[in-house]
């Protein structure tokens, strides 16, 4: 025979699990988003921004109602700046989380694993930060998409150099990363084209402590013109070799990880005269969109205490395309799955902060590009193109020797 209080241990048992189940309400009451960024390791900087970004397009959604009415709930992953984790966290967001799309992530070492999972899983994936041609180029993902595009970068660069510098000795210095390596031989190939000399392209991997051997070789070959696609905190390595070693640069040019207001607090007045790449600030943000990025800035401010940058909006955008595809299905009411999402996203046409958002039939964005600016006085000032153009480039001061 049973003991009682066995049997009302079971009772007990039964009714904590009815009572859990009910809190946490109905499979269909939240829409899940998986995120995954770097956000410890060598590109933490990039990705904490990103996932700031990402964090702040899931709250306006969810204060406008949801998707549908249902909460968005954000579940975010740390790839530790690494591949193979990034493959682990991705399988745990998949299959165990059941997130209904993906976006997030930094480099393509990072963004291409996930979007071949994300591929055979058929969960959409909208990367936010993606340059490598080959990933969208070398087989059809209908379920990748992203909002930057390598020619939104190298195109800017291989006008406006030739004309600001034209005659000078160029050296490219590049990340062993994918994106960064492809970056530097379609900018190798453009410059050359343009008629500038090309005298040096080294690679570097991501995190090392010393650039002497190559401001050493650099010195042995005159360059006047140093073009480095490194990161962050590469760039306050290199920049502060440069600065102590009295290396005569004319211009140093950072596509990403220069125009940072962390950048320029931490670097002083050795972030002067630098030049970078900026898809949105605050300060000069995408004509027609005034009113909403002061928006976007001040709920930033209040939300995190800082200012928000190009990589900030970087993740805003790729989580608001992707939210705005998800609204798109519900209101059609069809099944908010991953070929109907992939299907709204091939069909989007989105006006944001940074700009227009249309992809191509590879998920390429159609209407990304950056602006050319340079830190002058302490701030970022856009110099190129013409027409958005605040200020005109400034040559690096040469230290005496």
């Amino acid at each position: 025979m049973r003991r009682p209080w066995v049997l009302w241990l079971c009772v007990f048992l039964w009714v904590a699990e009815v009572a859990a189940v009910h809190a946490q309400g109905p499979p269909g009451d939240v829409v899940r988003l998986g995120a995954v960024n770097p956000l410890t390791g060598k590109l933490a900087n990039h990705g904490q921004e990103i996932l700031s970004g990402i964090e702040t397009a899931v709250e306006e959604v969810n204060a406008g109602g949801g998707i549908g009415g249902r909460r968005v709930q954000l579940v975010s992953r740390d790839d530790q700046s690494h591949p193979e984790t990034a493959i682990n966290q991705v399988q745990d967001l998949i299959y165990r989380e059941k997130v209904t799309a993906l976006t997030g992530g930094y480099v393509d070492s990072l963004v291409g694993p996930i979007s071949q999972l994300a591929s055979k899983a058929q969960v959409p994936y909208v990367a936010s930060a993606s340059l490598q041609k080959d990933l969208t180029l070398r087989g059809k993902n209908p379920f990748f998409f992203r909002i930057t595009h390598l020619n939104g970068v190298t195109e800017p660069l291989c006008q406006f150099l030739p004309q600001i510098l034209p005659g000078k000795k160029v050296a490219i210095l590049h990340a062993a990363t994918p994106g960064a390596t492809e970056f530097s031989q379609t900018l190798f190939q453009c410059l050359r084209d343009a008629g500038m000399d090309l005298v040096l392209v080294e690679k570097f991997r991501s995190g090392t402590p010393d650039f002497s051997p190559i401001l050493l070789k650099m010195r042995s070959l005159q360059v006047d013109v140093l073009i480095s696609a490194a990161f962050f905190s590469d760039h306050l390595i290199l920049v502060r070799q440069i600065r102590e070693q009295k290396v005569p640069l004319t211009a140093y040019v950072g596509p990403w990880g220069v125009a940072y207001p962390e950048f320029i607090q931490q670097m002083g007045s050795a972030a002067e005269n630098l030049v970078g790449l900026s898809a949105w600030h605050s300060d000069f943000p995408y004509p027609g969109t005034e009113e909403e990025s002061q928006r976007f800035t001040e709920k930033f401010r209040a939300t995190y205490g800082r200012e928000p940058t190009s990589t900030v909006m970087h993740g805003y955008t790729s989580a608001r395309v992707l939210l705005e595809a998800m609204r798109a299905v519900t209101e059609r009411a069809a099944p908010l799955d991953g070929p109907h999402i992939a299907e709204a996203l091939r069909n989007m046409d989105l006006t944001g902060p940074m700009g227009r958002v249309q992809f191509d039939a590879h998920g390429d964005p159609l209407h990304y590009r950056q602006l050319v600016v340079q830190i002058q006085n302490g701030r970022l000032v856009p110099i190129f193109p013409a027409q958005r153009a605040q200020g005109s480039w400034i040559p690096m001061t040469v230290p005496a020797h």
